[in-house]
C-alpha cells in the first residue's frame, strides 16, 4: 500500500472512531484525567477521618499499593464495599462509611484508587476496575465470604465501578447513589460539541454492563442534580434486569446527603437480601477462595 493511500485510510479511521482509538496517546487523554479523576492530580485535603477504621494496605496485580480503611461491625448484617467518587480521599469518604457502618450494622471496606491520596499509580478506568476487584477480594478473604456475597455501594464515580464489579462475579446487593449510563452520556450532557461518543478515551459503560448482573439493585438519584442528571440515572436503571428499586431524592444536588435521605429504604433493602454462603461451600459443595 501506498503511503498516501495509508495515511487516507487512517484519517478516515479518525474521522469514524475519534480520539478514543488512541487510547492513552490521545490529545483528548490529559483533559479526561482532570476532568474524570481531579483528585488524584490535585493536592489532598486532610479530614479529621485519618483515626476512623483500621488503615489497610493491598496490593494489586500491577503491584499498586491502595490506602483502605476497614470498618468491623461485630454483629454485621451485611459485608460491604464502599466505591467513591471522584472528589476527596479515604480520609473523607471513611466518615461517610463509618456512618454507614453505624447505621446499619455492616462491615465496611472502603479503598482510594490508583493514584488518589496515598496510594501508588496514576488512575485509569483499567486500573481502578482492577483495584476495586482487589479491594473485593480482600474484603470476602478478611471476613471468611465469596466475593459475590459482597454488598457493593457506589457513588457517582464509583457507581460505575460497583456496577462494573457486579458484573464480573454478582454481588449480594448493589446500592448506587448518583451515577450514570456512561462517562460519554455524561459529557454529552454538558460538552456535547466535544462528540464525546467519539473521542472520549474513559467510557465506564454502565449501561451495558448492567444487563449482566440479575440481582437486587437500589439506585438513587436527586432531581436537582445538575452533574449527572436525573435521566442518566434513571436510563441505568432500566436497563438492570433483576429485582430494583430506585429513589428520587427531592430537590437534591448531585453533592446531597443519601445516606441520610434514604436511610429507611436502604435498611429495607439490607434486610431483604439473600443469606450469605460460607467461603467454604458453593452450591456443588466446595469453593475456592482466589485472587484474580
Amino acid at each position: 500500500m501506498r503511503w498516501p493511500s495509508l495515511l487516507l485510510l487512517t484519517g478516515l479511521m479518525f474521522a469514524v472512531s475519534g480520539c478514543r482509538v488512541l487510547g492513552p496517546f490521545s490529545p483528548l487523554r490529559p483533559v479526561e484525567q482532570v476532568l474524570v479523576y481531579p483528585q488524584s492530580v490535585a493536592p489532598s485535603f486532610a479530614y479529621r477521618g485519618h483515626d476512623i477504621g483500621q488503615q489497610v494496605w493491598i496490593e494489586t496485580e500491577s503491584h499498586q499499593h491502595l490506602d483502605a480503611r476497614y470498618i468491623a461491625h461485630p454483629n454485621p448484617q451485611a459485608v460491604a464495599l464502599y466505591c467513591h467518587g471522584n472528589m476527596g480521599t479515604v480520609d473523607k469518604w471513611v466518615i461517610l462509611a463509618e456512618r454507614l457502618s453505624k447505621m446499619h450494622r455492616l462491615s465496611i471496606l472502603v479503598f482510594d484508587y490508583r493514584g488518589y491520596g496515598r496510594s501508588s499509580g496514576i488512575a485509569s478506568e483499567s486500573g481502578i476496575l482492577q483495584d476495586a476487584e482487589t479491594a473485593r477480594c480482600w474484603l470476602a478473604k478478611e471476613n471468611g465470604i465469596r466475593p459475590c456475597d459482597v454488598v457493593l455501594i457506589g457513588r457517582s464515580l464509583g457507581g460505575a465501578v460497583a456496577v462494573d464489579l457486579a458484573s464480573n462475579g454478582g454481588a449480594r446487593g448493589v446500592i448506587l447513589e448518583s451515577t450514570f449510563s456512561s462517562l460519554p452520556d455524561v459529557a454529552q450532557s454538558h460538552v456535547a460539541w466535544l462528540l464525546p461518543e467519539w473521542n472520549m478515551t474513559q467510557r465506564l459503560n454502565s449501561v451495558e454492563k448492567i444487563k449482566n448482573y440479575s440481582g437486587p439493585l437500589l439506585q438513587s438519584h436527586g432531581d436537582a442534580d445538575r452533574l449527572i442528571p436525573l435521566s442518566l440515572g434513571k436510563e441505568l436503571f432500566a436497563a438492570a434486569p433483576g429485582t430494583k428499586e430506585f429513589i428520587v431524592v427531592p430537590k437534591a444536588s448531585h453533592n446531597d446527603d443519601h445516606i441520610r435521605h434514604c436511610a429507611v429504604e436502604r435498611e429495607r433493602f439490607l434486610r431483604s437480601l439473600p443469606p450469605v454462603t460460607s467461603a467454604d461451600e458453593d452450591e456443588a459443595g466446595v469453593w475456592y477462595f482466589s485472587q484474580k
